[in-house]
């Protein structure tokens, strides 16, 4: 899976490019917000996510291992399951986060 950012985005109002490539300037954005919002409550297994979303399970790990490629969401293993958790990355880029959020949702 090589996904590159691409160079000449344009983007207003948005100081983190990366972020906003891969929650707005994906097809698969809103999805990975979904994701992302959730792990933001709790810590989730995929499972969890899957059936919580209501997402396929293949889904689910499609945008887990982009997000965890770019260390905005981390895995722990507790037992057999891993778990997905924000990475401090993540928390460090929170506001630009709901600020992307925002637009996504707004259609913007």
């Amino acid at each position: 899976m090589n996904m590159e950012i691409p160079k000449k985005i344009k983007v207003w109002n948005v100081n983190n490019k990366e972020l906003y490539y891969l929650l707005k300037g994906r097809k698969g954005g809103k999805t990975t917000i979904d994701i992302i919002d959730m792990i933001l409550e709790k810590p989730c297994s995929r499972t969890q996510l899957s059936k919580e979303l209501n997402v396929d399970y293949k889904t689910v790990t499609y945008h887990l291992k982009i997000v965890c490629k770019y260390n905005y969401i981390s895995k722990e293993k507790f037992e057999r399951t891993y778990f997905y958790a924000p990475s401090e990355k993540l928390l460090k880029d929170i506001n630009e986060y709901y600020h992307i959020r925002k637009l996504v949702e707004n259609g913007e």
